[in-house]
C-alpha cells in the first residue's frame, strides 16, 4: 500500500491509536513547511539571500582545538535568548559598544549575527555612510534579522549566509570583526579564523567577547566559556596578536586582536603538531 493510501486510511479512522500513528508524519510535514517558507520569506525581503546547499565540500568538523573542546552551534531555535530583557544588566552590550570606537562610515562585520541584536546597534552608530556585514550560517537567523530591521527602517545592513569555512568576507576592506559568544562554536577555526584575517583592512582589528572560563560565577555552561589563556593560544596560533583589552564587563571577557605582521604560518603547523591529540 503506498504512503498516501495508508495515511488517508489512518485519518479516517477516529481511533486514539490511529492518531498517533499518523502524528509524527504531521509534524514532520509542519517542519518542512516552515524551513521553506522561512527561506521564501526570506529571500521575498532580499532576493540578494542565497540558500545553503546541502552539499559542502568542507574538511571534517573538528571535536576540538588546541586543548579546547568545541561547542555545538546554538540554534536559531533559542533566537529569543539573545534579545532578552535581562541582556543589558546581565552583560552590559551598551559599555562593550562603547569600547568598539565605532565611527561613521566604517565598515564592520558581525561575525555570527544571530537575530541582529549587535548588528542593529553597530548600524546606528556607523551612519551615516557606514554599513554592518552581518554573517551567520543559519538561514532563519537571517530572516530574523531582515524582519527587525525592516521594522525599525535600518538600512545599512548587508546580510551575508556563511559556511563553516567562509563568512564570504572583502578582502582587505573591514575595520571591524566583532564575535560575541560565537568564536567558540566554530567546527572550523583555523579555517575561520585565516579568512577573517584575509578580510581585515590594515590597521583592522578583531574584537572578541567570550563568556569568562575564569570565573565560576558567571551562570554559563563551561562548554560555552573561554579563558584569557585559552584564547590567546589560539589566536596566536593563527596569526594574531593582542592589542588591548577591557575588563570590566561582568561576564565575558573583551580582546581585540590586529595582524601579526611577524607571524609565519609554520608556528601553526607545529602548534598542531605538538597538539595532535586535540
Amino acid at each position: 500500500m503506498a504512503w498516501n493510501e495508508r495515511l488517508l486510511g489512518l485519518l479516517r479512522q477516529k481511533s486514539l491509536p490511529a492518531w498517533f500513528e499518523v502524528a509524527p508524519f504531521i509534524v514532520w510535514l509542519g517542519m518542512t513547511a516552515y524551513a521553506t517558507t522561512s527561506i521564501t520569506l526570506a529571500q521575498s525581503v532580499d532576493p540578494t539571500i542565497e540558500v545553503e546547499s546541502l552539499e559542502s565540500d568542507s574538511p571534517p568538523a573538528r571535536e576540538s582545538y588546541l586543548g579546547r573542546k568545541i561547542a555545538p552551534t546554538m540554534s536559531y531555535a533559542h533566537a529569543g535568548w539573545l534579545v532578552r530583557s535581562e541582556r543589558q544588566q546581565e552583560e552590559d552590550p551598551k559599555t562593550a559598544l562603547e569600547q568598539l570606537q565605532l565611527k561613521p562610515g566604517m565598515l564592520v562585520c558581525d561575525m555570527g549575527c544571530g537575530n541582529g541584536f549587535y548588528s542593529m546597534e553597530m548600524a546606528k552608530q556607523i551612519a551615516p555612510g557606514g554599513k554592518v556585514l552581518a554573517v551567520d550560517i543559519q538561514q532563519e537567523m537571517l530572516h530574523l534579522l531582515h524582519l527587525r530591521a525592516e521594522e525599525t527602517g535600518i538600512d545599512n545592513i548587508e546580510t551575508i549566509l556563511g559556511e563553516l569555512t567562509n563568512p564570504h568576507l572583502p578582502l582587505a576592506s573591514v575595520d571591524l570583526v566583532l564575535m560575541v559568544d560565537v568564536y567558540h562554536e566554530f567546527s572550523h577555526p583555523e579555517q575561520m579564523l585565516a579568512a577573517i584575517r584575509r578580510s581585515l583592512k590594515p590597521g583592522g582589528r578583531i574584537a572578541l567577547l567570550e563568556f569568562r572560563a575564569e570565573d565560576p560565577k558567571v551562570p554559563i555552561l563551561p562548554l560555552h566559556k573561554m579563558s584569557k589563556r585559552q584564547i590567546l593560544r589560539e589566536y596566536r596560533a593563527n596569526g594574531f596578536r593582542l592589542g588591548s583589552q577591557f575588563d570590566d564587563l561582568p561576564w565575558q571577557h573583551l580582546m581585540f586582536f590586529e595582524s601579526d605582521p611577524d607571524w609565519k604560518p609554520g608556528r601553526l603547523k607545529k602548534e598542531n603538531e605538538s597538539n595532535s591529540g586535540n
